[in-house]
């Protein structure tokens, strides 16, 4: 490491991301001013985070009887208990392990020393404690920015370091979880990962026991925070080899050997942090270990490489393509870097289990943590670039872009009512692509990649029903509306099918539409009212098309919505429309119901 008077170039670009981190959480998006699910403490940080009012405010880490009230007056999700599960023996478990909670417990206590003198409940989610997660995700991240710094300018110059500072947090997904959503766990982890790998360097300059106890003390803290994370291990136990030699292996087997009572030391300092989560099981549920996820694990045949990377869905690399850059950074790794065998093969390893977890739409955050590790290949491509002059200039506009890139996306996740979690596809990605507001009406797209934007030609109509002579449970009457009108409720879910013989003769779209009125809107994107149109060829379905109503509708609205579908070239023989509420228990009253058929 250089002396510091001569890093100032990487000092200044850290406080340029000070700046920037600080905006970012408390001007452009400040998640403890929020309200339900975008609170600071909501979905995954609650489940985290529940250890901690369980324990010290209610007193009932076992039976949750606070937890129905809590509930219902902050609304942290939009479902009933997903923070833990019930057992047979009618006690609760927390899904999350307990490690965030213990990150958490200085922050949380703050807040419940102040909360009342504030005039605020000390019920665990009121204003305090939300800012005091907020707070404390951002102060996390702040320092393992600044160590993440000095433990780069430990094998590159200052330049190297300030541009990898700037790609980090102004190009990449980094800059969401440790700004806005920094609650969660993975910025969180970048700093335990950084600190991992600082005390393992000097642990291999030394050997001293100190650093061992630290190394296991981390380690085990990783894995109680996200069990997957036991991996963390591989980086002090490979630390230094370069290649897979004979020799190299041998000679890392006896430092190892030599030092094995520090190594024994740091195992027993990792049981002592995972202890925490064994003593919790055991006293919740009667059993040392218990598996809380519920229909989730990790299908290590058959890892989801193409949709967990590149799915418009949440796809690492199409949401925060500066990780490209680590992918090609490992050939100039290879080639220079240091201790290689540690730094490939936790990234290789970490990437395949994160793509073996079956719910791969979680998308590219659960990488956060392994951004120390993969920003040396990053950084080893930066000097690589930079020892080439006329290289460095043609790298200028594509930093650019990532920097612009991820600025858009922050942007559009969080404001703007362009991001959808759940539903992007990929022709609603490449109509936002860029863009900071777009018409309402694409957001079928996000169903729906047959949208027709041009004049039809050629129209005709080839099936019309306005239900006056449907009789049965789903009809009803509409206040304003003559004659008889389909009703979707939380007892009719899916509508009768409106079967009827069409070939596509002489046509190259088809056009099904219908009026829609609600009362109340149906928000939650899975629960929406669906309306389906089918392409069928002796009871096979040749094509479907769908999109979610509520997309395009309002509280107290009433619509004409529409569904496209391009005809395929495959013969078929009829149409088959329907609606399905989707689960939703809100009524949706339809009527008018027609098809077309047209040329471009």
């Amino acid at each position: 490491m250089t002396n510091n008077r001569n890093n100032r170039l990487s000092l200044y670009m850290y406080c340029c991301c000070i700046f920037f981190m600080c905006f970012t959480s408390f001007l452009f998006y400040p998640r403890w001013k929020q309200s339900g699910t975008e609170a600071a403490i909501s979905w995954d940080v609650s489940g985290y985070y529940w250890y901690l009012p369980s324990a010290f405010i209610y007193h009932d880490i076992k039976h949750q009887g606070f937890k129905d009230s809590l509930l219902n007056k902050y609304r942290p999700t939009n479902t009933e208990f997903m923070q833990g599960m019930k057992l047979d023996n009618g006690n609760y478990v927390m899904k999350y392990a307990s490690g965030m909670a213990v990150m958490y417990l200085p922050f949380f206590t703050a807040a419940h020393l102040v909360a009342g003198a504030l005039g605020y409940p000390r019920d665990g989610f009121s204003a305090p404690y939300q800012f005091a997660i907020q707070f404390g995700g951002l102060f996390m991240a702040l320092i393992g920015l600044w160590y993440f710094r000095k433990l780069l300018l430990i094998f590159y110059n200052d330049k190297v370091v300030a541009i990898v500072l700037l790609l980090l947090v102004f190009g990449s997904n980094y800059l969401n979880y440790s700004s806005v959503d920094c609650g969660m766990s993975h910025s969180w982890l970048f700093t335990v990962y950084v600190f991992l790998l600082l005390n393992t360097i000097y642990f291999y300059r030394s050997f001293e026991v100190k650093y061992a106890i630290r190394i296991g003390l981390l380690a085990g803290l990783a894995t109680l925070t996200r069990p997957t994370d036991i991996i963390s291990c591989l980086i002090p136990l490979l630390w230094g080899m370069d290649n897979l030699l004979p020799a190299t292996i041998k000679k890392q087997c006896l430092i190892l050997v030599r030092n094995y009572k520090a190594l024994l030391l740091a195992v027993v300092c990792a049981l002592c942090v995972l202890s925490i989560q064994l003593i919790y099981w055991k006293y919740v549920s009667g059993h040392w270990l218990v598996y809380s996820y519920q229909g989730q694990k990790l299908y290590f045949r058959s890892p989801n490489f193409m949709d967990y990377t590149f799915s418009y869905r949440s796809g690492w690399l199409v949401y925060s393509p500066l990780l490209i850059l680590a992918f090609i950074g490992t050939i100039p790794f290879l080639w220079k870097g240091q201790n290689k065998v540690a730094i490939i093969t936790f990234f290789l390893l970490n990437y395949y289990i994160v793509c073996a977890w079956n719910i791969w739409w979680y998308g590219g955050r659960a990488m956060i943590q392994s951004y120390p590790v993969l920003f040396f290949c990053i950084a080893a491509l930066v000097n690589a670039v930079l020892n080439r002059k006329a290289l460095t200039w043609l790298c200028v506009l594509p930093a650019l872009f990532f920097i612009y890139y991820n600025t858009w996306i922050t942007y559009i996740y969080h404001k703007g009512d362009l991001f959808d979690n759940d539903c992007m596809s990929e022709a609603y990605f490449w109509r936002i692509a860029g863009k900071w507001s777009a018409p309402a009406g694409i957001a079928v797209l996000k169903d729906n990649p047959d949208l027709f934007e041009g004049l039809p030609k050629n129209i005709k109509t080839i099936y019309h029903n306005d239900f006056d002579t449907s009789t049965g449970p789903f009809y009803d009457t509409l206040p304003g509306i003559n004659g008889k009108v389909l009703a979707l409720n939380k007892n009719n879910q899916v509508s009768p099918y409106y079967k009827f013989a069409f070939t596509g003769n002489q046509a190259s779209w088809l056009r099904a539409q219908a009026n829609f009125h609600c009362d109340e809107k149906e928000y939650e994107g899975w629960k929406m009212a669906q309306f389906i149109v089918r392409l069928i060829k002796k009871d096979s379905v040749i094509k479907e098309r769908m999109i979610r109503v509520y997309r395009l509708l309002d509280n107290n609205q009433t619509r004409n919505i529409s569904v496209d579908m391009k005809l395929p070239e495959a013969g078929f023989d009829s149409v088959n429309v329907f609606f399905w509420n989707g689960g939703s228990e809100k009524p949706l009253w339809i009527y008018n119901l027609e098809v077309k058929a047209f040329t471009e």
